[in-house]
């Protein structure tokens, strides 16, 4: 079996994770979700309004003001959520997963121990908001 071959079996391995399940059930409720997906449309309109009136050479600070809050407001409706919520724990976990699979092979690929190689405890957290960036 050639690595290749290898990294196939790895894939339909991923797929058959809890955590993989979790996710794929969890975007599907929210693509399902009509009223999630409306405030998500409305989100990326009022995105797309203020980064227009962002760019015009007479900025009209009241009204970007006001679409500021206006967007903030709406992200944060969804982000309450159910559907929402439950994507993101989901993601989280499985992204955590991936993180130390990634960590494996990076490590095997520069000579370390497959067996003993790991993502260090310290230093993710498996929420990348809060991350300098992968090393």
């Amino acid at each position: 079996m050639d690595v290749i071959e290898l990294t196939r079996n790895l894939g339909h391995a991923i797929q058959q994770e809890e955590s993989f399940k979790k996710l794929m059930k969890a975007q599907n409720a929210c693509d399902q979700d009509q009223s999630l997906q409306d405030l998500i449309g409305d989100f990326n309109l009022k995105r797309m309004n203020l980064s227009n009136l962002s760019a015009e050479e007479e900025n009209d600070t009241e009204k970007i003001s006001r679409l500021n809050v206006e967007l903030r407001d709406c992200y944060d409706t969804i982000m309450r959520n159910e559907n929402m919520a439950a994507y993101n724990e989901a993601k989280d976990e499985f992204d955590a997963m991936m993180q130390r699979v990634t960590a494996i092979l990076q490590a095997s690929a520069q000579g370390e121990d497959p067996d003993t190689a790991d993502v260090p405890a310290s230093s993710c957290s498996g929420n990348c908001a809060s991350c300098g960036g992968c090393h």
